[in-house]
């Protein structure tokens, strides 16, 4: 069944309101496995109250707006949906805790035809007292079912391309097998990342890990392979989904660095498996604020 276009097109989103607090911050770090060396100190700013720190990527999950594409009107066939890319883009570091309030729209839908279709949607998070811009977020739903009606609308970020060279490092992480059922205490409840059967009725040998989780364990091994564990230094943060990770995997993260643009890509050597790619992250306080994130 081909999006109805039109009724995405004319859709608004509500206000998006969210308070969190150290405790939302502290989980979502220990959930990518900070603090796994109890003696680094760069890791356990992010898990411990004191001097508490926020991992830039939990913007990724403020804010969130739901499930808004479950209505039928869009037609879009949710059994059939992945999540194809992930970007963020912080305008000041991410606090430990706040109120926050965001304004979202669908910045593009893209028609691929018989391969589906790709709708952008962004967000951007302000401090709720001030109006001071915080974070803004686009995310890419690949609809695999739902191509073919013609063509879409909306300007497209292009996909980053890695160097033409081998990687100037790799930062291989472990992921725990419990990795999934801690994850999933921030917001995301699917069952396919808990409950074995609902994971193989969905063509998997057991449950997998959140791809934001993976999105969040990049910015962990960016942290320390190249910014001495300085949150405030990443700006930036983008990769494409290509391949699902299982809880207990190592994954290997290949970054290239030049300047202030890191680039890299995720690998589980075990089955030979890119599971990350097109990673692009922008480092300092000089980098230039992407399009979908300007106001």
């Amino acid at each position: 069944m081909a999006l109805n276009i039109e009724a995405l097109r004319a859709f608004t989103f509500p206000e998006l309101r969210q308070t969190y607090d150290d405790r939302d911050s502290m989980l979502y770090a220990a959930s990518l496995g900070f603090g796994q060396d109890p003696l680094d100190a760069g890791q356990l700013k992010f898990v411990f109250e004191r001097d508490l720190h926020a991992v830039p990527t939990m913007a990724a999950i403020l804010c969130h707006p739901g499930t808004w594409s479950s209505d039928p009107v869009f037609a879009i066939t949710r059994s059939k949906v992945v999540h194809g890319a992930q970007r963020v883009f912080l305008h000041a570091p991410l606090p430990p805790a706040a109120e926050l309030v965001a304004d979202a729209r669908i910045l593009a839908v893209e028609d691929k035809g018989e391969k589906g279709a790709i709708i952008h949607v962004v967000r951007t998070m302000r401090d709720a007292s001030s109006g001071t811009p915080i974070a803004s977020v686009l995310h890419a739903t690949f609809c695999r079912a739902d191509g073919g009606f013609g063509g879409g609308f909306g300007e497209v970020p292009a996909a980053h391309t890695l160097p033409d060279r081998a990687p100037d490092m790799v930062v291989e992480l472990e992921t725990r097998p419990e990795a999934a059922l801690i994850y999933r205490l921030n917001i995301d409840r699917n069952p396919l990342h808990a409950d074995p059967e609902y994971a193989r009725r969905a063509g998997f040998p057991r449950p997998i890990l959140h791809g934001l989780c993976t999105y969040g364990l990049a910015a962990r091994a960016l942290l320390a392979g190249v910014l001495d564990y300085d949150s405030d230094l990443l700006r930036s943060i983008e990769c494409r989904f290509s391949a699902p990770v299982f809880p207990g995997e190592t994954i290997a993260f290949e970054i290239w660095r030049d300047g202030d643009v890191a680039s890299f890509r995720a690998v589980v050597r075990e089955r030979e498996a890119k599971v990350l790619d097109a990673g692009r992250a922008l480092i300092g306080a000089d980098v230039e604020t992407p399009l979908y994130a300007r106001q």
